[in-house]
Order: structure tokens, then C-alpha cells, then sequence
């Protein structure tokens, strides 16, 4: 039997509750072995992003919001000198170097209707099946016409989420720490001591 892995991919910058509960959710709903947070690189020349986190933070983050849960695990796989890389080519990588594995991306109902416009799709689609998340702006049906016409378009696999929808933003929540809101309950315990102790996104 293949292991079932997730793959939650993102910039993380923080990483929030609705991460962690979609991830989980994943986890249970589709019974599968083990959930992968995936940051993303960025290239050389934006390493350093004002009013952003670095890697090396946003990396820190993740590590710190999973850290009790035994089934969720950090993957530094896009990582690298050479910053950003294309999802198709994460999960090529991964499947010659963990060929005894299966891949569930998870990607949020926005990503699924901008599909079309990733980076070779097709080899995507090949080399994981896709877990979508709902949102409440999202009507259901709209959701599966988009999930049908990309199964057919793509000869992928499609799987709605049912998952709690929470409408939180890394974006808004940046903005709340420069202007010196409370985003307690938002982030992990360690992770909002981890910002403040850093003074990340402060103004």
C-alpha cells in the first residue's frame, strides 16, 4: 500500500489557524497518512521583502505550528538557491524520490478557477490528485461545473473538501500586526510569540 500524503503549499507568511484546520480536515476526511507543509521559496532577489518574513522566519513559523501534531510534518523541498519552483515540478521530484507514495494537493476554491493558468496543469494533474477547499463567496454549484470542465480538460482527479471556511488572510493579518491589532487566536501561541519576540511585519 502507497502512503497517502498531503501537500499544503504556500507562502505562510504567517501561517494561521485556517492552514491548520483545512490540513487537518484534509487529513481526516480523505484518511490520509501524513500532511506536508510546503513553503515556498522565494528567488534571490526578493529574499528580503520589507514588511515581509524571511525564509529562514517564515520556515520557523510552520515548524512551531505543528510541532504537536504527529501526522503533519515540514518539508523544505522548494527551498532552495534558486528560490521559486513550478508545482509540477515539486511533484515530479517527489515522486522519484518517494515512489512509494501518493500526493493530494490542497489548493483553495480561488486557486482551482486560476487552474488554468499554472504551469503545465496537465503534469500536475498527472502526478497528484486535487483537494479543494470551499469557500462561502464560492457557490457549490459553480464549484463542481469548475471541477468537472478541469477533470475532463486535464484527465485529473478533483475532490471537494468539506471543510469549515474560515476568511482569513496572511495579507489581513500583517496588516494587523503593523497597526498593532491583536491577532491573537489567529496564529498558533508559539507563533504569535515568535512575531512579536522577532518584530516581524512591524512598521
Amino acid at each position: 500500500m502507497k502512503k497517502r500524503i498531503g501537500i499544503m503549499g504556500g507562502t505562510f507568511d504567517p501561517i494561521h489557524i485556517g492552514h491548520l484546520i483545512l490540513a487537518e480536515k484534509a487529513y481526516e476526511e480523505l484518511a490520509l497518512d501524513e500532511v506536508w507543509f510546503m513553503p515556498s521559496g522565494n528567488p534571490p532577489h526578493k529574499q528580503n521583502r520589507e514588511g515581509r518574513a524571511s525564509d529562514q522566519q517564515r520556515v520557523e513559523m510552520v515548524r512551531k505550528s505543528i510541532a504537536d501534531n504527529p501526522h503533519f510534518r515540514l518539508s523544505t523541498e522548494e527551498m532552495h538557491p534558486d528560490g521559486y519552483t513550478y508545482t509540477y515540478e515539486t511533484l515530479e521530484r517527489l515522486h522519484k524520490k518517494y515512489p512509494d507514495q501518493t500526493y493530494y494537493f490542497i489548493i483553495g476554491a480561488d486557486s482551482l478557477y486560476d487552474f488554468d493558468t499554472w504551469c503545465r496543469p496537465d503534469r500536475i494533474c498527472k502526478a497528484a490528485s486535487l483537494l479543494v477547499a470551499t469557500r462561502n463567496a464560492v457557490p457549490e454549484e459553480s464549484l463542481k461545473e469548475q471541477m468537472l470542465y478541469l477533470e475532463e480538460k486535464y484527465k485529473g482527479n478533483f475532490i471537494q473538501l468539506h471543510t469549515p471556511n474560515l476568511e482569513i488572510s496572511s495579507q489581513t493579518l500583517r496588516d494587523w500586526i503593523r497597526q498593532g491589532k491583536s491577532v491573537r487566536y489567529y496564529l498558533v501561541d508559539e507563533v504569535y510569540t515568535y512575531i512579536r519576540e522577532e518584530g516581524i511585519y512591524r512598521a
